[in-house]
């Protein structure tokens, strides 16, 4: 796609925000060449753009609740098909105070907040990364050696909006228009000429190894990672697979970006961003910077200290202090003793409503030693891991509600908002509830979700119903449970139709056994030929634990249809 087909896209979209009478638009739309054109349309044409942080039913209920006009895929949305024309539109040099957006933190210390933007602050913050990193990014300096920004994250939210779509078209430089979900598009797509990749903690995790990883190092110019902490053992594997050690940028919706680093070591330092001043408040972090609403000082809920001449310390949150009858506790403090144990990798501590009230959970993920123990009784594990913590926590704060996981769940940012974590402690899951002797369904962790994707874990143990009889000498799950699971889950997941049409490409590459962690790949499209059916695509596979690279299972094709008669097949 090219600069002319952006203007006449531009085009199409102004000349339809002009005749809606709503001052206001939300704004989800997962093309993000098409949401770049709407955007600069909706400014021109005068609006508001909202932006929420998700799709979900309650969310645009809320939306349609005040007036707004939906804009994109959500439901009963305002789009433009490719083939609408327009004339082209007048335009003037947009008002940098008036041009507003709206956003929404990601919830990840609790419910989302929204928070006002004007487009000198956006400006702002794109002149601040073309300043501290276009040298990293600029290769030759030929116009045709601009690299391609590629993202695991969701231009939905504040950085991938600006990392992905804002700052490119500034800079001149093409970007990817689907986001990589997965290490083989990683590859595919990094390898092939050069580029920038716009990720965060969560993906960098789970890089794996494919094979083409050596062509990757060859063109990738830069790794960003925002959105969280970046453990130096990730930031370290990552450089190894990657050929680049990722720059961290650090902010938030609030505050815009304050500091970045590199990581040489685990201690280094985070550096200002030349037109952000900072100092202490309260033992936390407070930013002065053009990317605030206005000249004030912004006093955070970081703690910092000074490090180097300019530089400061992250120590922790200091808004994750709760009180436990009367007992304050630090979650942060929680996790940190955690992850010192030779247990636990990741870990996640919130509050959680019990029979006695808010108490405190744990969300983990397992080193292998940690899975060894559970191995010899989850009891054991809970036991050393109380010990562990009851040398700086109070009896009555310890944690009363764990959750062991394969991976922590994010969304599409690659945050573990508090609502995805909360969902792990529902009232069916809590410990002491009674389940199943033999489930049916194993258990699921979904690790994305967006209304066309999802990728999730399925944790086949041996208990499994579908063990039984198949085979006593060599167990295996059955095809039709495999297929089974994949539809089930893709009815939960989108709204799939009622009518069942048929299935297509079929695939039994490689038996399940018992004691694997199979990855459940999906994807919802309209179909190419009939406007009324609708094709939900299943990938299941699993990483060999050597190489981790994909040992494939099974795939396949389902297809839905929205009227009734259809010939099933």
């Amino acid at each position: 796609m090219s600069h002319a087909d952006l203007l006449v896209r531009t085009d199409c979209w102004q000349s339809a925000f002009a005749a809606q009478p709503q001052s206001h638009c939300a704004f989800y739309l997962n093309d993000p060449f098409e949401f770049a054109a709407a955007l600069l349309a909706a400014w021109h044409a005068g609006k508001t753009v909202i932006m929420p942080g998700d799709d979900r039913p309650d969310t645009v209920r809320a939306l349609l609740d005040v007036g707004y006009l939906l804009v994109g895929d959500l439901p009963g949305s305002l789009s433009v098909c490719p083939e609408t024309g327009a004339t082209m539109c007048k335009r003037q040099p947009l008002n940098l105070s008036t041009a507003r957006l709206r956003l929404y933190t990601s919830g990840s210390q609790g419910r989302p907040e929204a928070i006002d933007k004007r487009l000198e602050q956006l400006t702002s913050e794109i002149d601040a990364l073309q300043e501290a990193f276009g040298p990293l990014l600029a290769g030759s300096g030929m116009e045709n050696d601009q690299p391609t920004v590629w993202a695991t994250v969701s231009h939905q939210h504040i950085y991938g909006l600006l990392f992905l779509v804002l700052w490119p078209l500034v800079a001149g430089r093409p970007f990817g228009l689907r986001r990589l979900l997965y290490p083989e598009d990683l590859a595919a797509c990094l390898g092939a000429r050069a580029s920038v990749l716009v990720s965060s903690p969560a993906h960098l995790k789970r890089l794996g190894n494919p094979p083409h990883w050596s062509e990757v190092r060859q063109h990738l110019r830069c790794v960003f990672s925002s959105g969280g902490p970046l453990p130096f053992e990730v930031s370290r594997s990552a450089a190894m697979v990657l050929g680049q050690t990722p720059v961290e940028v650090f902010g938030s919706s609030e505050t815009g970006g304050i500091a970045w680093r590199q990581c040489a070591s685990a201690e280094d330092s985070w550096q200002l961003f030349s037109d952000v001043q900072w100092r202490l408040h309260d033992g936390c972090l407070a930013v002065c910077s053009p990317r605030l609403p206005d000249a004030a000082w912004w006093s955070t809920s970081d703690r910092a200290e000074p490090a180097g001449i300019h530089g400061f310390r992250l120590l922790g949150r200091a808004d994750r202090i709760v009180k436990i009858e009367e007992k304050r506790v630090s979650l942060d403090a929680m996790e940190q003793q955690l992850l010192k144990t030779p247990w636990v990798q990741e870990a996640k501590a919130l509050l959680v409503d019990t029979p006695i009230g808010a108490r405190v959970g744990v969300v983990a993920v397992l080193t292998p030693a940690g899975r060894e123990q559970v191995q010899r009784g989850q009891r054991i594990l809970l036991d050393l891991l109380r010990t562990t913590l009851a040398s700086g926590v109070q009896a009555v704060a310890l944690p009363r509600r764990w959750r062991f996981v394969d991976a922590l769940p994010v969304n599409a940012q690659g945050k573990s908002p508090e609502a995805l974590l909360r969902a792990l402690f529902t009232a069916q899951s809590c410990a002491g509830m009674a389940a199943p002797d033999r489930p049916e369904m194993p258990a699921v962790q979904w690790l994305e979700r967006s209304k066309t994707e999802a990728l999730a874990t399925l944790d086949i143990h041996s208990d499994l119903t579908v063990f039984e009889g198949h085979f006593d000498a060599a167990p295996i799950v059955p095809g039709v449970a495999l297929l089974d699971w994949a539809l089930a889950l893709g009815r939960q997941c989108f709204a799939v139709p009622p009518w069942f049409v048929r299935l297509e490409v079929l695939k039994f590459v490689r038996p399940v056994q018992p004691d694997t962690v199979l990855y459940l790949a999906l994807q919802f499209k309209p179909h190419l030929t009939n406007a009324a059916w609708r094709s939900l695509s299943f990938r299941l596979y699993a990483h060999d634990a050597a190489t981790a690279s994909p040992h494939e299972h099974a795939s396949g094709r389902a297809i839905w249809s929205h009227e009734p008669g259809a010939i099933h097949v």
